[in-house]
């Protein structure tokens, strides 16, 4: 993965040799329209592709498919049968999806780093670079809509800015049925090649001068910076591909105790409790059609990752990862400076201490956080207590309200029977 703003100096001759035939700049730029314009965060957890001059977005069925659902009922099932709008009024609003747009990134390395030291504990460390970001984040005035996302990189070693610009008015165009969109379900799910049609469309809207607004009934469609152009050509072997978005997070570089732990003890864990939740799960939704639906999008998101987990696993055997992190770890040894020599057995002994503790942060994630639905409301409800008796009763009123519709949908779609028998 390569961050877009290197892609010139990095990447750009290697790429053209096998067959690009754009510019780096014409991948990413700030001083003109570039692919990164057509190139979406959707509702922070896809990505997403600006394909037309009217906002379309083209995004994957399971990236919609919490909000393909929201709109199912019974009698008019959009996840079963699919939908297509036949014109703009037509098209369904989603409250709370939005996408975010990539305006430019700035490597802050040097700015969050200032101060740091090797002698400092890994609190102090953190301390000052908070300090630090804080103090970064304040030298931007931003206009509404607008955000400013700091991330580490490379285990916070190193820090860039994302300058962002968010739209809240994201409309569903159109959806094939499940059998298509989730062709193969969880069987086929991160198995490669796929069989499915794993697609949907949305468009975006704005205000009255193309400017990011809420929902409202009187916003018209986006008029992107730049759209990805369609072409019907087909591809021939040998042309060059690539893959442009959010990829999210790798740990390709974890050393050989830390993928131990996670074949042999972390992803078991995390696997069983998904499995036994999926299964309480799946009994009622193929026993009553009215939780069938309501639980779709749920069962798909524990899914999604007990099988991504059960993969990970299974990949790494057989690929015998972990022999090939011992060549290279012994191949470090013997030309790494010294006092670093011997990192690798400090790292077996670092990860055995902590094993304890990452289990048990795993057991709270997949509990607390993740499948147990009103344990997960607690923080909330927390967040409520603390804002009231820290903040006081004007803002603690202000919360309430922007809390109504999101427990007005989880409501919704909750089961109280069987999130008791989960829990």
């Amino acid at each position: 993965m390569w961050l877009p703003i290197f892609l010139k100096a990095l990447n750009e001759a290697e790429m053209q040799h096998m067959g690009m035939k754009i510019s780096a700049e014409d991948i990413y730029s700030v001083n003109k329209s570039s692919l990164k314009d057509a190139i979406v965060h959707f509702g922070g957890f896809c990505t997403g592709e600006i394909i037309s001059d009217q906002g379309l977005v083209l995004t994957n069925h399971h990236c919609g498919y919490r909000n393909i659902q929201s709109h199912s009922t019974l009698e008019n099932n959009l996840l079963k049968d699919g939908f297509w709008s036949k014109s703009l009024d037509e098209e369904l609003p989603n409250p709370g999806l939005f996408v975010t747009f990539i305006e430019s990134i700035e490597d802050v390395s040097k700015k969050a780093l200032a101060g740091t030291n090797d002698k400092m504990t890994s609190a102090e460390r953190q301390s000052t670079i908070d300090k630090n970001l804080d103090a970064i984040r304040a030298e931007y005035k931003l206009e509404e809509f607008h955000d400013i996302i700091i991330r580490p990189f490379y285990n916070g070693n190193q820090y860039f800015l994302f300058h962002t610009v968010t739209f809240n008015d994201v409309r569903l165009v159109g959806t094939p049925p499940e059998s298509i969109g989730k062709f193969g379900a969880d069987t086929d799910n991160w198995v490669f090649p796929r069989h499915t049609g794993d697609f949907s469309l949305f468009r975006v809207y704005a205000g009255p001068n193309n400017e990011p607004a809420n929902y409202s009934e009187e916003n018209k469609p986006y008029t992107p910076k730049h759209s990805l152009p369609i072409s019907l050509d087909g591809v021939e072997e040998g042309d060059f591909t690539m893959v442009f978005g959010f990829p999210g997070r790798t740990n390709q570089y974890l050393p050989s105790p830390a993928v131990e732990q996670i074949i042999n003890t972390l992803n078991p864990a995390k696997i069983d409790i998904r499995d036994k939740a999926l299964k309480i799960l799946d009994k009622r939704m193929r026993a009553e059609p009215e939780v069938r639906l309501k639980y779709a999008s749920k069962f798909a998101s524990v899914a999604n990752y007990w099988k991504k987990w059960i993969g990970e696993s299974t990949g790494l055997k057989s690929t015998n990862a972990l022999k090939k992190k011992y060549v290279l770890e012994k191949e470090y040894a013997q030309f790494a400076p010294e006092g670093f020599k011997d990192i690798v057995p400090q790292f077996k002994d670092l990860y055995k201490e902590i094993e304890p503790y990452a289990l048990a942060r795993d057991f709270y994630s997949e509990t607390a956080s993740r499948n147990i639905e009103i344990l997960r409301q607690m923080r909330n409800f927390k967040r409520l207590v603390s804002t009231y008796e820290n903040n006081g009763e004007e803002e603690y009123k202000s919360l309430v309200q922007r809390y109504i519709p999101y427990f007005d949908g989880f409501y919704k779609d909750y089961e109280p029977s069987l999130d008791q028998e989960v829990f």
